[in-house]
């Protein structure tokens, strides 16, 4: 009978925090190299090689993969037997367990959870509390799952309850377009079936903490009804086009993981959540022997990934820039930034439209006339850091505001992730002002650019504070002109496409 003690969950919570901050598994690296080394497309090419580059010098300088490091969730399977020797309930241990991997002085993380989220949405300050599921086990053993999970990618989940005869495969087929790019392809679907409507989101989410494994399932052939709808959902997702980031290419999904569970006679319940390009996940399982502590991985498992502009880039002084040498930006091309632009995403974005609404106005040290504003919630830096890693967030959540500040501010443009929406789009082009992107789950890269930070207004905002970044050479790309020419639309357009054509080639 194994005897469990306090500071072994505590200690093992918190190094598995710590260890996915900074190290992708190695399967998913290599699943992600894969579909680079086959990536037809230069954007989705691009994006990836960035992607890789990122993960590689967050493993070697043990810093977050991506600015959000998530909403903790943790699956822990109790074993009957088991003794606690402890004066903290399980849950407030697994609470202590995050709060010190979110504050650990040597790897901080961003803390993302509010409090109150229909009405003050304070942040709590240590990223607690997480997520918990748990189950009785037999057994003298407590096994824990431990994910991070993104905003970006977590908002992007659909549920569904559809009929008995309906076609699972079209209803993935369907909806996987409706998600945009915001969750950061290449990545993973993770699909719960039957149950109830709640156990099926409950196995999506655990359905994703399995390894990349899809390449041996198609070798070895499906044994099972499931394992064939992994691989139907896996080709016909990738027929789509996607692609890397949204840009339009070959690889959108690196796999499909599913659980199933009984259901009803009447029913057919359908959850699906994406994991995203900063895929976070560990296991460790506590038998009474002390803590559980993740095993490093070698740096030979990375790829050596080199990623150079092209010479047709073209570089950008933010200080200067003119409405006039914006209009003459082109769709898909890529912009090398230097100078300085402001930061602001969710939260700042409503204090200023409630700051105009009541006739009070900006605060004197935000001018956003003729410049870019960011969106990010970035990091804070350790050391000698200027800003810790500072990737965009998912620009749709902020298109409702941006007809009312292109209109009230004169800003000249936005820099953020993924594709926008149809009302951003629309305002963009009302307003001749442009969307430039940035690769999510690139984020310890992109911080490499920034040379020069500080809080500008808005401090008690912790992350969604607006922030003044000075910046060279950040690579960005021409997502959305000043005609409102989009390349996530043209771009996944023009790739599924020339998947249709070859694919009609071959057969």
């Amino acid at each position: 009978m194994a005897t469990i003690r306090q500071d072994d969950l505590i200690d093992s919570v918190t190094d598995a925090l710590q260890f996915i901050s900074y190290y992708h598994p190695v399967d998913f690296i290599k699943a992600v190299h894969e579909a680079y080394e086959r990536e037809e497309s230069q954007a989705a090419k691009d994006a990836m090689a960035q992607i890789l580059i990122n993960s590689r010098m967050c493993a070697q300088g043990h810093r977050p993969i991506c600015q959000d490091t998530g909403i903790v969730t943790v699956f822990v399977k109790i074993g009957m037997d088991v003794q606690w020797d402890t004066e903290m309930s399980v849950s407030d241990m697994i609470n202590e367990g995050v709060r010190r991997a979110y504050t650990h002085p040597d790897n901080v993380l961003r803390a993302s959870i509010l409090d109150d989220p229909a009405g003050a949405r304070k942040n709590t300050g240590d990223n607690t509390p997480a997520v918990i599921h748990y189950e009785m086990v037999p057994g003298d053993t407590v096994d824990v799952q431990v994910a991070a999970k993104g905003g970006g990618s977590e908002n992007k989940s659909k549920m569904v309850m559809l009929n008995p005869s309906d076609s699972i495969v079209d209803w993935v087929v369907k909806t996987v377009p409706t998600m945009g790019a915001g969750w950061c392809p290449p990545g993973m679907l993770g699909l719960g079936i039957g149950g109830t409507a709640e156990k099926a989101a409950v196995m999506a989410k655990e359905a994703l903490m399995d390894p990349v494994d899809i390449h041996e399932l198609r070798e070895r052939g499906p044994s099972s009804r499931i394992e064939e709808l992994r691989l139907e959902i896996m080709d016909a997702v990738n027929k789509l086009g996607i692609g890397a980031q949204g840009l339009g290419g070959l690889t959108t999904i690196l796999d499909v993981k599913i659980k199933d569970y009984p259901t009803h006679a009447a029913s057919l319940p359908i959850c699906m959540i994406p994991n995203c390009a900063a895929t976070r996940h560990a296991h460790f399982v506590l038998d009474g022997s002390g803590p559980a502590l993740q095993k490093p991985p070698s740096l030979d498992d990375w790829p050596e990934i080199t990623w150079e502009v092209g010479d047709n880039v073209r570089k950008v002084n933010l200080d200067n820039v003119t409405r006039t040498e914006v209009e003459s930006w082109q769709p898909g091309e890529t912009l090398l930034l230097s100078g300085k632009m402001l930061t602001g995403r969710d939260a700042a974005h409503k204090k200023i439209q409630q700051l105009f609404e009541s006739g009070e106005g900006l605060p004197k040290d935000v001018d956003l006339k003729d410049r870019f504003i960011y969106y990010v919630g970035p990091v804070d830096p350790v050391g000698d850091e200027v800003v810790g890693p500072a990737g965009p967030t998912t620009s749709t959540r902020m298109d409702k505001f941006t007809d009312m500040i292109l209109d009230k501010t004169g800003l000249l443009g936005m820099i953020g992730k993924a594709e926008r929406g149809p009302a951003g789009i629309e305002a963009i082009k009302k307003h001749r002002a442009v969307y430039l992107m940035a690769v999510g789950g690139a984020a310890y890269l992109v911080s490499k650019a920034i040379v020069g930070s500080r809080v500008v207004a808005f401090p008690e905002l912790g992350m969604e504070a607006i922030y003044e970044f000075e910046v060279e050479d950040m690579p960005v790309t021409v997502a959305v002109d000043v005609n409102g020419a989009a390349v996530h639309q043209t771009g996944p357009a023009e790739w599924a496409k020339r998947i249709e054509e070859q694919v009609l080639e071959i057969t």
